[in-house]
């Protein structure tokens, strides 16, 4: 079955979009020229690309966290802005937030299972 290994974001600052998510999420990159850097874990990993001729459409990317509130926190103090605080939806809570690039993303904890 196909699954989404990669997720790649349009931006204009290359070094300030990865500390945003360096200092929210803790994700480490790999500079690929000075246009483009990638987290490389091999599981589903994120793309930073600022050459702006190969930029695409937007979409709504969704990382899961463990803790939701520490995740909200984090992300505000790394200089994000909240969009939709936490909400509760089937299966868990999210709350959604846009970078410092532009970019709306979301935040999600699954509900835990007994």
């Amino acid at each position: 079955m196909a699954r989404f290994n990669y997720l790649e974001l349009p931006v204009r600052d290359v070094p300030a979009t990865k500390a945003f998510y360096a200092s929210a999420f803790g994700c480490a990159f790999t500079d690929f020229g000075p246009d483009y850097a990638a987290t490389t874990t091999g599981d589903t990993d994120l793309g930073l690309n600022g050459d702006s001729s190969q930029w695409t459409a937007h979409l709504l990317p969704v990382i899961e966290v463990d803790d939701l509130e520490a995740a909200e926190e984090a992300v505000s103090a790394a200089g994000g802005t909240i969009t939709l605080p936490i909400f509760a939806f089937p299966g868990g809570r999210r709350f959604h937030f846009r970078d410092p690039a532009g970019h709306e993303l979301a935040a999600m904890q699954p509900d835990a299972h007994a």
